[in-house]
């Protein structure tokens, strides 16, 4: 495969034409643009011009509304004059679903307006099965572009911007009968409309790819990019993780999505959506930006691509199993000994313990000491007990015998004298680690290294911090492992700070970013939407209850959504869907099935803890 646009090892921006939205400009060399959404009744001229105003003064430099229908887009002429009034020139951003006349309507008064390509002119979605013909669908392209042209016309008289915005719970039956429900129907969905953008010279185009699911999402976009690169298209690209939730669990997701993305230099303008207040969101994006866009200008890093490797497909890198690591087992999560000790289902797998034996030690808890206090752990009755080694302490390792070793690398260790070392200690475990200004290409540069090599051994990523911010670690290390875990390269994560947090805190971050990626379940899982001016019900007050009654099952995936917009495609990803149906209404979901409609707000909770209770009674009767 190409990734003619992308340097997994060298960090720069993905080239990107410039967008002109309204007071600003986004892609070229423009900076990373910061964005949220307001969740007030676009009617409420009043409110949505304090919310707006709230999101501004946090840092937001661009400000989306829902806008459901003429009503609501004849009312952005008011809301904007009343930013304007108070001395903004903050763009606003109208966001249209299913029903085309209102975005045209958007465009006389908003700098932006954003279309979903799942419902602009496509019916909303059935889940039925329906063949096409060829002549057929391409009839169907002909309808979208018949539909579509006015709108760009309104657009380009009125200096108007667009996004294309895809999301994964809103594909259209079309594309999901033609395509499936993948990443590549995705890329579809969105390159339909911005065919039609290019040949009809329309440049002030921003695309957005969302999901809930950050496995999908990273893929969808990378296929994206990589589509666009081979038709010549250089649109600027919107960032953000739908449905990521609220809280610790909501910002660790959009880090590990938003983050394996900005790494490889890809986006434009991001936005990070929380079950919270909508300002609250833009400190979190700001975060992630400056954590990558510091990056720019660092030292060289020589890495070469194994030529096995295919960053638009990954699959998980192959290797030897040593022990519980590697292989074809969920990764590991190792932590140091520093405080607290994690428990439960945190409960880490190694704890490193340095060159000081503990007062107590577990039997049953795996360690990991020094190779000169190893024999020392084992005769204090730590059974499970493996030695690590320093690079420079490579020779030493056919020294002592266990079967299991860890053994300390970084990119720029002299290649044929550690990979000959892994080539004669199969049982050894890399920890992989890196103080470049850049450590996801380094980290990447090391482990590409041993695949054109041919050692499987197993690789655990380490990251040091220095932070007394457990909020601040989780962002910076949820964002540095999200391209290593896409990637495949990961099978084990050791967070490491040499700041006030413990090894709890450490505990806890690695299984939320390892359950980010999908890649080792430890908790429930909520898949809830930001609210917006289309939830009807009580969102936030709902989701600490259904949360507070739930959060014991373990590896259950609950949807909470306030509308049917992304909500019934988004059930596919959850177990179960709490759906705002109206007014203080609600539906609920198995899966994609609707199995209750329109039930009272004050009852829904307690009818989804019944049909949780009910299946899963169900499943255990069965034999």
């Amino acid at each position: 495969m190409s990734t003619s646009v992308i340097d997994l090892f060298n960090y720069r921006r993905r080239a990107a034409s410039v967008v002109h939205v309204g007071a600003i400009d986004m892609g070229g060399d423009n900076p990373i643009r910061i964005q949220s959404m307001t969740t007030t009744n676009t009617n409420d001229t009043d409110g949505c011009v304090a919310q707006a105003e709230r999101i501004i003064r946090a840092g937001g430099e661009l400000v989306r509304l829902t806008t459901q229908g003429s009503r609501e887009a004849e009312n952005l002429k008011n809301i904007n004059a009343g930013i304007r009034a108070d001395g903004y020139d903050t763009p606003l951003v109208a966001d249209i679903h299913f029903n085309p006349h209102v975005a045209d309507v958007a465009a006389l008064y908003a700098e932006k307006v954003r279309i979903n390509p799942g419902n602009y002119v496509d019916p909303a979605r059935k889940f039925i099965h329906q063949e096409y013909t060829d002549e057929e669908y391409a009839q169907e392209l002909r309808k979208i572009e018949e539909r579509f042209i006015p709108f760009l016309d309104i657009c380009r008289a009125h200096h108007t911007a667009i996004r294309i915005g895809v999301n994964h719970g809103s594909l259209s039956d079309r594309i999901r009968n033609r395509y499936g429900d993948t990443p590549e129907g995705i890329v579809e969905s969105c390159m339909e409309f911005l065919r039609i953008c290019k040949k009809q010279h329309f440049d002030d185009v921003v695309i957005s790819i969302k999901a809930s699911n950050t496995v999908v999402m990273v893929q969808s976009v990378r296929l994206l990019v990589a589509q666009l690169d081979k038709e010549d298209m250089h649109y600027p690209l919107h960032l953000g993780v739908t449905e990521a939730g609220e809280g610790e669990d909501g910002r660790i997701k959009s880090a590990v999505g938003i983050g394996a993305l900005l790494a490889d230099g890809i986006g434009d303008t991001v936005r990070v959506s929380l079950s919270e207040e909508p300002e609250a969101e833009i400190p979190v994006a700001r975060r992630l930006v400056d954590h990558f866009t510091c990056r720019e200008g660092h030292q060289l890093i020589p890495g070469q691509m194994y030529e096995g490797f295919d960053w638009l497909h990954p699959t998980r890198r192959k290797t030897q199993a040593v022990g519980n690591i590697g292989g074809s087992q969920v990764p590991v999560v190792i932590v140091s000994q520093k405080g607290d000790v994690p428990q439960g289902d945190t409960r880490s797998d190694y704890i490193y313990v340095g060159a000081t034996i503990p007062d107590e030690i577990d039997p049953t808890q795996g360690y990991i000491a020094d190779f000169n206090i190893y024999a020392d752990m084992k005769a204090r009755g730590a059974a499970r007990c493996y030695p690590i080694f320093p690079t420079n302490a490579m020779p030493f390792m056919g020294m002592i015998h266990s079967e299991m070793k860890f053994l300390v690398l970084q990119f720029g260790t002299p290649a044929e004298e550690y990979l000959s070392c892994l080539r004669a200690h199969p049982e050894a475990v890399v920890v992989c680690m890196s103080n470049h200004a850049n450590r996801t290409g380094a980290q990447r540069a090391l482990v590409h290294e041993m695949m054109a090599a041919g050692v499987t051994n197993p690789v655990v990523m380490a990251q040091m911090y220095r932070t007394d911010s457990k909020p601040d670690l989780q962002l910076d290390a949820a964002a540095d492992m999200g391209a290593l875990m896409m990637d495949g390269l990961t099978d084990g994560l050791w967070i490491m700070d040499d700041g006030a947090l413990t090894a709890a805190d450490m505990a806890d971050t690695a299984f939320a970013i390892l359950q980010a990626a999908r890649l080792r379940v430890s908790k429930t899982e909520y898949i809830s939407c930001p609210g917006c001016g289309r939830t009807l019900y009580d969102l936030r007050t709902t989701i600490a209850r259904i949360k507070e009654a739930t959060n014991h099952l373990k590896g259950l995936k609950i949807g909470i959504m306030g509308c049917i917009v992304n909500g019934p495609g988004e059930m596919a990803d959850a177990d179960y869907g709490y759906v705002g149906a109206g007014v203080n209404r609600v539906s609920l979901y198995r899966r994609q099935e609707c199995v209750e409609k329109n039930i009272p707000e004050d009852e829904a909770v307690d009818h989804l803890l019944a049909l949780i209770r009910s299946d899963r009674q169900q499943g255990e009767a069965q034999p």
